[in-house]
């Protein structure tokens, strides 16, 4: 969804801005989510990287973002920055193509990586006209995310969302 759950976010907003970081990439920005959530305190420069080009004008995160990059996470370079934000974009492919993007982003963020996914049973089928909005793995749990994905250094959990983080400073 372009538009993600509440929960984990006051953490991750907390968490982000004790790093001040100078850079954010948001990976899956959708709806600009994250910029919006770190306005009040924000990053000298904020990236955003949407796999779906009707998002871009629709959530106007053109202005809400220095820079916007179109392309799929999956096979996009990802470019340096302090944080990368993975808001709910891992449970949109492969367990595989998931735990590559968070290598990825690991190897992309100079302080940290912030991962927010659905830790509970959480189908989704396409929306507006979206076929990146399918969850392609419905039913991560917390002990899951644990086990998939090394160096988690600390999390949230939610009832329907977590978030976890990876320092990487």
């Amino acid at each position: 969804m372009p538009i993600s759950s509440p929960e984990g976010k006051d953490w991750t907003r907390s968490k982000i801005t004790e790093l001040a970081p100078a850079s954010v990439l948001d990976v899956g920005a959708g709806a600009g989510t994250y910029a919006k959530l770190l306005a009040d305190d924000r990053p000298a420069r904020m990236v955003a990287l949407e796999v779906f080009e009707p998002y871009v004008e629709k959530y106007g995160l053109r202005d809400l973002y220095d820079e916007v990059l179109l392309g799929d996470a999956r096979t996009t370079a990802l470019p340096a920055a302090d944080v990368v934000v993975l808001g709910d974009v891992a449970e949109h492919m492969t367990v595989e193509e998931a735990q590559d993007l968070w290598r990825r982003a690991g190897e992309a963020a100079g302080r940290a990586v912030y991962m927010s996914i659905p830790i509970v049973h959480y189908p989704q089928g396409e929306l507006e006209h979206n076929h990146h909005e399918v969850h392609v793995v419905d039913d991560w749990d917390h002990d899951k995310v644990m086990a998939a994905f090394p160096g988690i250094t600390d999390s949230f959990r939610g009832e329907v969302v977590g978030v976890y983080e990876r320092r990487t400073d």
